[in-house]
């Protein structure tokens, strides 16, 4: 099957676009570098919910990378990317009932910004999902923007999710004062971080999405 035929409606159903934040390389170094100094964000009482986003191209001769429209595109995720992408709507926002024992219904979707393709593969991850619930894919953070991202959702009180690159994950569970792996293994695609509300902090629990044939059931060690 050509790339061409994944249209959009194949793909995902129809995906907003969303506006992109530009954050220099070097305020993203400064970024995590002050990270560890600064406080952690204190919960305002709702879940958080933190995924990577879905496969992307290996770079090896592997499987390429496509927009919504079936054109290649190296920013983008691959056809397994994009089935993981739909599959993540029934997980977080099922059309019938409740999402899984441990997640929650989310309210506002975040991923990360940035431009010339920076951000690209965790907006398209999100945006199913988003549009699901009727939202806008929230990008006012880039890579390196993770604690004033804490932060901000930090202080909400319904349930969030955010979309982001797994090498700084770790940095955005920092933010929020958990005690989580340092780092994101770079195969893992299909689990979900949960950070709970819990007195002044937050409890931290892994969740296996088990969506796709070959996902683990173990958690990122």
């Amino acid at each position: 099957m050509t790339a061409q035929l994944w249209s959009r409606r194949t793909v995902l159903g129809g995906a907003a676009g969303s506006a992109a934040l530009l954050i220099t390389s070097c305020a993203s170094k400064q970024a995590k570098a002050t990270a560890a100094a600064l406080p952690p964000a204190q919960p305002g009482g709702a879940r958080v919910m933190i995924i990577r986003h879905a496969e992307k191209p290996s770079g090896s001769g592997g499987p390429q990378g496509i927009d919504v429209n079936g054109s290649p595109d190296s920013h983008s995720l691959t056809v397994r990317g994009w089935t993981r992408a739909g599959a993540l709507v029934e997980l977080f926002a099922p059309a019938t009932g409740s999402p899984r024992e441990g997640l929650a219904r989310p309210t506002a979707v975040y991923a990360a910004g940035g431009s010339g393709g920076e951000g690209t593969r965790p907006r398209e991850t999100a945006e199913p999902v988003a549009e699901r619930l009727g939202k806008t894919v929230l990008t006012t953070y880039a890579k390196g923007g993770e604690s004033a991202l804490a932060a901000e959702v930090a202080r909400r009180t319904e349930p969030t999710l955010i979309s982001w690159q797994h090498e700084e994950i770790p940095a955005l569970a920092a933010a929020f004062g958990v005690a989580a792996p340092q780092k994101w293994p770079d195969d893992r695609f299909d689990v979900v971080w949960v950070l709970t509300p819990a007195g002044s902090g937050w409890t931290f629990a892994q969740v296996p999405q088990l969506l796709l044939a070959g996902d683990s059931a173990e958690p990122i060690k």
